[in-house]
């Protein structure tokens, strides 16, 4: 196994963790950043008010994605495992 492979396959992972974490970060900032406007506009300062829609926003995300990022995972999984026999020859 040399080092441009385990660069390739360690670069290939990273790739695929930002692709898989990006929809669930993404819906957490939009969603802290609307909770945030309201709470300046209205001047309401609770800390529940900011963290239960984000919890309820990146769940709905998760249920919406779900299966993408199921199929994502599972596809670099499977390329992993497939090709873990040329990795070590």
């Amino acid at each position: 196994m040399t080092p441009d492979v385990i660069t390739s396959l360690a670069s290939h992972a990273m790739y695929i963790t930002l692709l898989v974490a990006s929809p669930l970060l993404a819906s957490a900032l939009v969603i802290g950043l609307v909770v945030s406007l309201f709470q300046a506009a209205t001047q309401i300062n609770e800390m529940t008010l900011s963290f239960i829609p984000k919890i309820l926003g990146v769940f709905a995300v998760l249920v919406a994605a779900g299966p993408w990022l199921l199929e994502t995972l599972l596809d670099f999984t499977r390329s992993v495992f497939t090709g873990f026999p040329q990795l070590i020859g």
